[in-house]
């Protein structure tokens, strides 16, 4: 399967599936001519990386795990559970330091509203 033909299959665009393939996450081969050629796991692989990519999951992770998914997109080897659970633990800590954020912002937009209030009343 060329290149094109797996950006209609799967959906995601040309340029992406090149990235995918210099993140080392999808393998091809190459004709004599130099045209990608992938295999007919291609769709299959492209279907994981982008379920694995929508539970936020960086490429480097993705890399390390890719192997270890079996049947459906996102059915991991039980193995790789403290790494997913890693991973689940970065993003509560950084939704848990972007409300600290959300609320320190919230607390200087409320001040200015209302030096802002106070100085049409005078």
């Amino acid at each position: 399967m060329k290149i094109g033909e797996l950006s209609r299959e799967t959906g995601v665009s040309v340029r992406l599936l090149r990235y995918y393939e210099e993140q080392g996450l999808l393998g091809s081969e190459r004709t004599p001519g130099g045209q990608r050629v992938y295999g007919a796991d291609a769709p299959a692989v492209v279907r994981r990386i982008r379920a694995l990519l929508g539970a936020g999951l960086p490429t480097r992770v993705i890399a390390e795990v890719l192997d270890c998914v079996c049947g459906s997109e996102a059915e991991i080897e039980p193995c790789l559970s403290p790494l997913l659970v890693a991973q689940l633990d970065a993003i509560d800590e950084r939704i848990h330091d972007l409300q600290g954020t959300r609320s320190s912002l919230a607390a200087l937009v409320a001040a200015t509203e209302g030096r802002e209030l106070a100085a049409t009343r005078e």
